[in-house]
């Protein structure tokens, strides 16, 4: 008996030890793995990978092929570059763009064409239904800025003149060109002359600094342009999130707005037969995160009905289905990102929250449906553990099963981390979800370091999502428990759950953090006087908050682009339409507390422990001065600190060496402080 198990805790041992634990270099050098779109005859799913070379500080993309039954893959295109705008064409045709010009080949790869020759190249290409069009998007110069604009006797001069707001976005600043749709006559190859159907219009469409081909599409008898736009300037736009869907009719040229929120207007997409027109919609005007519903509109009557105005949720993307009689969509439900459908009744003004049913459920996200084939659907997947692989759906029971395994040699071989569902009680007595990410040999007879994870947005998911920065499994590998919580803000708990965090930044969701903190510290393997908080962004801020009210809780503090002091940072951020939503002008006595009470700076005297500060120096959203202030105080208090500036980065870290850079970094803070 003694020999069975000390042979049995032999082969677990072995076992332990046989598996790598992932580290940032494994991390970047996984398969990213895109789906791109289905052959017309349904029988073969097209995807895309990208890998990162380090040495080259690059990441190269290429196409693959795979039977929709499953089978081994195929590698379709090798060209150096990355293809986009990919879409299945008649004929088991497969058509991308490479280095902005048109390209074409056949399912499997052969026969692969380069059919125009623009100069300078088209973005955000969609062919026509027929074939007869090509659409793009391309920038066109609308405003005077620099000072060879106005001055054309100095052109050397290096000076940009501003009169008006929104002089800056994201990470680059205003320069005159605004992205227009265009379209012209195509003719395997040959393209014809643009037109500009946004001709002197000083918006944008794609949207910036994100949209695509999404916000841009033909209609089902190529008669007609349906686009996104914000058709709004300077301080208006920075105000407002009031996009909407505009159709320009080829024959007559002329455009039509065809939506009516407020909000956000989005992701237009046609049913099957054309007669309908959905997309996503929000009722608030600069509330960036507001409920988000589906809105129908009936072609033939104008009619717009919103199918889910009595559902508790929110939308985050939408897909018909190939009948027509209901519409996939994805939300956010209790911490998981899942497939919902809802059924349209013969009286569409008749379909209500009760015609919807969810059709996936586990621990995972499903983060994109890339389409349908007869009952099955082909989606993009991830976990804690596993990024993004593609699998297929079986409708209607929902059963799935894995189609693309690009990291599957990598995964066999690396410890996963076992992750908990646990549900928390806050201060005012709500069940809040939380994750628990432990290391992979974890042993609960030991004592573990643990961090608090404090999650951005403020209003964004904490899902299932696998993270090449803030990656869960990567930092519990490094010996850490992870604590996750689902805190006031985040979607899937309820449209009240999700608002509440709005003028309340510094309240409630701090005290959730805590309550989350408290709790797992419970737990006799965690180590309570080794706990950390880590964060970016409101998760950034909330480490700085955290800094003055913990109570000597933490020993040791990470934040990146995080909000320090709100009154400079609302006068240099970009998005007014969201401060503005979520915190308020620091000159309206209304919004007193949340300059004084749920401001970080507000509690400098208080801070004292080790913090290391990582700053973009191109992030616009949060700008450089945040992390400057941040580290200052640091520094002048005499307290161990570091800071981390990546003058090339926005609010992201983009780049492959400086991203390791910042994982090195990350880990040797904490083993100096944890």
């Amino acid at each position: 008996m003694l020999k069975s198990i000390l042979l049995t805790s032999l082969f677990i041992t072995t076992m332990a030890t046989a598996q790598q634990k992932m580290t940032p270099e494994q991390l970047w050098q996984l398969g990213r793995v895109s789906g791109e779109t289905i052959t017309t005859d349904g029988k073969t799913v097209v995807y895309g990978v990208s890998q990162y070379n380090i040495a080259e500080n690059k990441s190269e993309k290429n196409l693959y092929a795979i039977p929709l039954t499953g089978g081994t893959a195929q590698q379709i295109t090798k060209e150096p570059g990355g293809e986009g705008d990919v879409a299945a064409l008649p004929g088991q045709k497969i058509g991308y763009s490479l280095k902005g010009q048109w390209w074409e080949m056949n399912a499997d790869g052969t026969g692969a064409v380069q059919l125009t020759n623009v100069e300078g190249g088209l973005q955000n290409i969609r062919l026509s239904p027929d074939s007869k069009y090509i659409l793009f998007s391309k920038d066109v110069k609308i405003k005077k800025v620099s000072g060879a604009d106005h001055y054309p006797d100095l052109p050397k001069s290096n000076v940009q003149i501003y009169d008006n707001l929104n002089y800056r976005h994201w990470d680059a600043w205003e320069d005159g060109n605004f992205q227009h749709v265009f379209y012209a006559t195509y003719n395997n190859g040959q393209v014809g002359t643009p037109v500009d159907i946004m001709e002197g219009e000083a918006f944008d469409a794609p949207q910036m600094p994100f949209g695509g081909t999404e916000d841009m599409i033909w209609s089902p008898d190529s008669k007609s342009i349906i686009y996104v736009s914000k058709k709004k300037f300077g301080k208006e736009y920075a105000i407002s999130t009031n996009t909407d869907i505009y159709e320009y009719n080829l024959d007559t040229h002329t455009t039509n707005k065809l939506s009516e929120g407020a909000g956000y207007d989005l992701g237009p997409a046609f049913s099957p037969d054309g007669k309908y027109l959905a997309w996503q919609s929000m009722a608030r005007d600069g509330f960036e995160a507001d409920k988000n519903d589906i809105i129908i509109l009936n072609r033939a009557t104008g009619t717009r009905t919103n199918l889910t105005k009595d559902w508790d949720g929110t939308v985050s993307s939408l897909n018909w289905s190939k009948d027509g009689k209901s519409i996939f969509f994805l939300a956010v439900v209790k911490g998981t990102e899942q497939i919902l459908e809802i059924t349209l009744q013969k009286d569409i003004a008749a379909t209500t929250a009760k015609h919807i049913r969810q059709v996936t459920e586990g621990d995972f996200d499903i983060s994109a449906i890339l389409g349908q084939t007869g009952n099955t659907l082909v989606v993009s997947r991830m976990d804690i553990n596993h990024a993004s692989e593609l699998y297929t759906v079986t409708l209607p029971k929902g059963t799935m099963q894995p189609l693309t395994t690009v990291n599957k040699a990598t995964y066999d071989k690396t410890g996963m981390c076992k992750v908990e569902k646990r549900w928390i009680k806050t201060t005012d007595g709500k069940d809040m979800l939380s994750w628990v990410i432990f290391p992979p040999d974890f042993d609960p007879a030991k004592k573990y370091p643990t961090l608090l994870y404090c999650q951005g947005g403020p209003q964004a998911a904490l899902s299932q999502f696998y993270s090449y920065r803030w990656n869960f499994q990567l930092i519990a590998s490094q010996g850490y428990i992870v604590v996750a919580p689902n805190r006031r803000g985040m979607p899937g708990h309820g449209v009240e759950w999700n608002a509440s965090i709005s003028k309340d930044w510094g309240g409630q969701p701090i005290r959730d953090y805590l309550s989350a903190i408290d709790a797992v510290s419970q737990e006799p393997y965690v180590d309570k006087s080794r706990l950390g908080a880590v964060g970016a962004s409101y998760g950034g801020y909330s480490v700085y908050m955290l800094a003055g009210v913990h109570n000597n809780r933490f020993k040791t503090f990470i934040a990146h682009d995080g909000l320090f002091d709100l009154k400079s940072w609302y006068g240099t951020t970009e998005e007014l339409w969201f401060a503005n939503w979520d915190i308020g002008a620091y000159w309206d006595p209304a919004n007193a507390k949340m300059y004084k009470e749920f401001n970080p700076s507000e509690y400098a005297s208080k801070w004292n422990t080790p913090i290391m500060v990582i700053q973009g120096g191109i992030d616009f959203r949060v700008g450089i001065e945040q992390g400057l202030q941040a580290f200052q105080l640091a520094q002048l208090k005499g307290l161990k600190s570091k800071l981390l500036y990546f003058p090339e980065e926005n609010h992201w870290v983009l780049k492959a060496q400086n991203a390791l850079v910042w994982q090195r970094e990350f880990f040797k803070w904490l083993n100096e402080t944890l």
